[in-house]
């Protein structure tokens, strides 16, 4: 550890001979050479003119996304059950009929349209669980006893 520390402060101790020599020009060589604290404040400008447009489109799509009159609240998910490591049973609530959906990585297939809502969107199934975070929260639980 001693002489990492020891090396890090010769080479420390030795920047300043190394910036004397680099600023002293070496006849025609200097006079060519690049500016490179130009070029460096160049690339900085223009990485920084980059990142500002990007971040500006990605503002506009944000703020335009609200104006394409795209309405997320005409299809709910009511439920969603894990049948298998990839494959998934979900309820899906769309113009008032509930579509049973079974859910694999390749496909999407309709189960059942049910015209009357099987599950009330609004008010989810409880759980013995769900009734004891309620009660432990301190809020009042509305939801009918389920008997099993």
């Amino acid at each position: 550890m001693r002489r990492i520390l020891a090396f890090m402060l010769s080479v420390v101790a030795a920047l300043p001979a190394l910036a004397e020599e680099a600023a002293e020009p070496a006849g025609d060589a200097a006079r060519s050479a690049p500016d490179t604290v130009g070029t460096i404040m160049s690339l900085g400008v223009g990485l920084l003119a980059v990142v500002a447009v990007i971040y500006g489109c990605a503002w506009l799509i944000r703020r335009m996304s609200g104006l394409t009159g795209m309405n997320n609240s005409a299809i709910k998910v009511v439920s969603v059950l894990a049948i298998g490591a990839r494959e998934r049973i979900a309820l899906v609530e769309v113009g008032g009929q509930q579509i049973l959906l079974g859910i694999t990585p390749s496909t999407i297939r309709t189960l059942q349209v049910f015209d009357e809502p099987v599950v009330d969107a609004a008010n989810p199934p409880s759980s013995e669980f769900a009734r004891r975070l309620q009660g432990m929260i301190g809020k009042s639980w509305s939801a009918p006893e389920r008997k099993d």
